[in-house]
């Protein structure tokens, strides 16, 4: 060992020298000693790692290492477990369903729902009527089964979870029957071929990836077929010499052959949104009324409400799944069901439904009032007078996200932020630092607010945003 490093390694501080340092400064308030003591360790563990690596030429010789430095590093570390790593932020991206901001948006009354149920005990497997233990299913199944059309309904975790319950339960051990075209891969690098595999179900493919006859799925079926899958293609598709099999003829083919059918609709929707200039999108209600056997889609997408995986279908089928031991491992919370339950009354009534689910919402509101607001947006920024800023708006377009929609282009209208003196990818910087930080996109030098993803309310945080970026706050 080189004597430098040796000499080095001396200096590290002790333990008990920092944690002196710590105490005459009052930094153990509201942490154990035991964590201070650990984070103690920690920071002169990497000290002495940092001399090792110095040696190896992994980087610069440190300069000699004091208790006081230590003890600034631990006091940084003691401060950070105090902030909270989940945070709201503001879209301002243009994408509805952004996956990395966690979706869809709760509607006040989902909120509500959770504080409510939350704050509390509550009846989440209790029969009230009868005095007796309950099932957690049965307080949003009725209203889910209203909505659809469906005899039954489970709940789980995710549309992920759904599907691999789905596939065990049904066919576990034999093939389930899936065109080639449909074996796509959702959000992080999950694909239905592997949660096939998981399941325990095994692929069958049939088709090709732009071509599926009926006959290939007909000639496909034997004694071993469990199930016929259909996953609906929400997150691409795919355009020119195509045909695929539509999902009634393949619950025709299911009835006479005494075989189970199962619609993984993924993003799952309500509302017919071709109404709002959007290309058709297939219903929950109009897949169950195919006779389909059962139904799976995600509750944080374009249903708006959070995350789980909604499993709806026929009864003798949906009771086989929930005796599943799966069903156990992927069951969803308390606050997941107040929230579902709450986002469910909406769509009572459909036209309230997409003024009310902030989703539908954003998908369908008319260009011309989100120019208005990117105006008043303009407006408050411009009085601002921040010298090193410049402010416009733009006409873009918007995303739904979130594997939905993959095709539709949505008019928007944005406030572009420029500067001549700040780089654009500092202004960027700064606004993901921010208390309630602001997530915006790049476009030529410019840093792009989407306002079909910002509310009115959310003003207030861009305001402080753009101070910061000036130096200002």
């Amino acid at each position: 060992m080189d004597d430098k490093i040796r000499e080095l390694l001396k200096t590290l501080p002790k333990i008990d020298e920092v944690l002196l340092i710590l105490e005459n400064d009052d930094a153990f308030k509201g942490v154990s000693r035991d964590i201070v003591v650990e984070k103690c360790r920690q920071v002169v563990e990497e000290m002495r790692k940092d001399i090792l690596d110095s040696e190896k030429g992994g980087g610069k010789t440190p300069g000699p290492l004091s208790p006081d430095r230590a003890a600034r590093e631990v006091q940084k570390r003691l401060l950070a477990l105090h902030d909270y790593s989940l945070r709201r932020v503001v879209n301002a991206t243009g994408i509805i369903l952004h996956t990395n901001l966690g979706r869809a948006p709760l509607c006040g009354e989902a909120l509500k729902r959770i504080i409510d149920v939350s704050e509390g005990y509550s009846n989440l497997e209790f029969n009230l009527d009868k005095g007796e233990r309950g099932i957690r299913y049965d307080h949003v199944k009725d209203i889910l089964c209203c909505v659809s059309g469906a005899e039954d309904a489970i709940i789980v975790n995710n549309n992920a979870a759904a599907v691999l319950l789905t596939l065990n339960a049904l066919s576990e051990g034999k093939e389930a029957i899936v065109s080639r075209g449909e074996l796509i891969e959702i959000g992080g690098a999950f694909r239905i071929p592997e949660v096939m595999e998981k399941s325990g179900a095994i692929l069958r493919e049939v088709g090709t990836t732009n071509r599926t006859h009926f006959s290939d799925y007909d000639n496909a079926v034997c004694g071993n077929t469990g199930l016929i899958l259909k996953v609906h293609t929400s997150n691409f598709k795919v355009l020119g010499f195509t045909d695929e099999i539509g999902l009634d003829e393949l619950v025709a083919l299911g009835k006479k052959k005494d075989i189970p059918v199962m619609n993984d609709l993924g993003s799952g929707c309500f509302v017919q949104l071709d109404k709002y200039g959007f290309e058709r999108e297939p219903t929950v209600q109009e897949v169950l009324k195919t006779g389909v056997d059962v139904v799976t889609f995600s509750g944080d997408k374009l249903l708006g409400g959070p995350q789980a995986g909604i499993i709806l279908g026929k009864k003798t089928i949906l009771d086989r799944i929930k005796k599943n031991p799966l069903n156990r491992a992927l069951r969803i919370d308390k606050l997941t069901l107040a929230a579902l339950e709450a986002t469910m009354m909406h769509y009572l009534d459909l036209d309230r439904a997409v003024c009310d689910v902030r989703v539908l919402r954003s998908l369908t509101e008319p260009v011309a009032d989100v120019e208005k607001r990117a105006r008043r947006l303009l407006d408050l920024l411009e009085k601002l007078s921040l010298k090193d800023l410049t402010f416009s708006i733009m006409k873009e377009h918007s995303m739904a996200g979130g594997g939905s929609l993959p095709t539709q282009e949505i008019p928007t209208v944005v406030v572009t932020v420029s500067s001549r003196g700040i780089p654009t990818s500092r202004m960027e910087r700064r606004l993901r630092k921010l208390e309630v930080p602001i997530i915006a996109r790049i476009f030529e030098d410019q840093v792009l607010l989407d306002l079909r993803t910002i509310t009115e309310e959310e003003f207030v945080f861009i305001e402080e945003g753009m101070k910061h970026i000036a130096g200002l706050a």
